[in-house]
């Protein structure tokens, strides 16, 4: 462990800052670590912790009285991925029950490991992003970046324009008020109807709970954009893909995370769909 002394020419410094390589090893946002920094509740080689701190791999690092394991120390190259999620898989790594986890279909890393961009439940298919930096994970779930996610929902039930306009306009949950940025609707008739909605954090089961709150039951589910990431029918059930040099940058565009400077030209970004077709009546607050 290097502490920052004034900077000279003999003596350039070691080692990333401690909250940065905590960060990109994914057990947070910068800001959390440099709380939890502050608090005392991180050790280094024995000692406690203190902002501006450097570090290497060869360190021996305590989050409480968890150690980080020195693979997940060393800078890697970014990696990212989208995956069409099917029904029937957990957003897991292990499953006691021995059901289908969706890291179980993840290409294999060497000295490295995939971080789920938030989760899907059960029963719950569409876009997932994956990714081996935990900075721009943690950025692309905090609700600080205001960050749209888009679902298609087919809805039972009784479905009123005062409802869509409740479920717009904001109801409460248990964890607290919610909404939805827009909802429009896009087929069906009778009871049964689609929609296309756009919320902006991703609580748990948010989608399913905001139509709950109004009497109307979710019976089918799917994620089909992630901030400008969008899952286009090329991209069969079960599997993934990198995303395109393009995406890339429009995901780093939308967390304000630094780019890397891609390693091999020439290739040409795959054309990727627009936003699903849309019809009908908009609700938006």
């Amino acid at each position: 462990m290097k502490r920052d002394k004034s900077k000279t020419q003999t003596t350039p410094l070691q080692g990333e800052r401690l909250q940065k390589v905590l960060a990109n090893a994914g057990f947070g946002s910068r800001r959390e670590l440099e709380r939890q920094i502050e608090a005392g509740e991180v050790s280094v080689n024995g000692e406690t912790a203190k902002l501006g701190d450097r570090v290497t791999p060869e360190d021996t690092i305590y989050i409480g009285r968890t150690r980080v394991g020195a693979w997940r120390l060393k800078q890697q190259e970014r990696q990212v991925i989208i995956y069409n999620k099917p029904e029937g898989e957990l957003v897991t790594r292990d499953d006691p029950g021995g059901r289908s986890t969706v890291f179980s279909r993840l290409p294999k890393l060497v000295g490295g490991r995939w971080i789920a961009v938030g989760r899907l439940d059960l029963n719950t298919t569409g876009l997932m992003i994956f990714t081996t930096d935990g900075e721009l994970a943690n950025k692309l779930m905090h609700p600080s970046q205001l960050i749209e996610r888009e679902y298609a929902v087919r809805v039972n039930g009784d479905i009123t324009e005062e409802k869509l306009k409740q479920l717009v306009n904001g109801v409460e949950l248990e964890d607290g008020p919610a909404r939805f940025e827009e909802i429009v609707e896009s087929g069906g008739e009778g009871r049964n109807r689609w929609f296309h909605v756009v919320i902006m954090e991703g609580r748990n089961r948010e989608v399913r709970r905001l139509w709950e709150s109004v009497d109307l039951k979710v019976n089918r589910l799917k994620r089909v954009r992630f901030g400008p990431l969008f899952l286009d029918s090329s991209l069969a059930i079960g599997k993934h893909r990198p995303l395109t040099e393009l995406e890339l940058k429009e995901l780093m565009d939308a967390t304000g995370v630094v780019s890397e400077k891609p390693k091999k030209k020439g290739i040409k970004p795959r054309s990727v769909k627009g936003k699903p077709a849309r019809r009908n009546t908009t609700h938006k607050r």
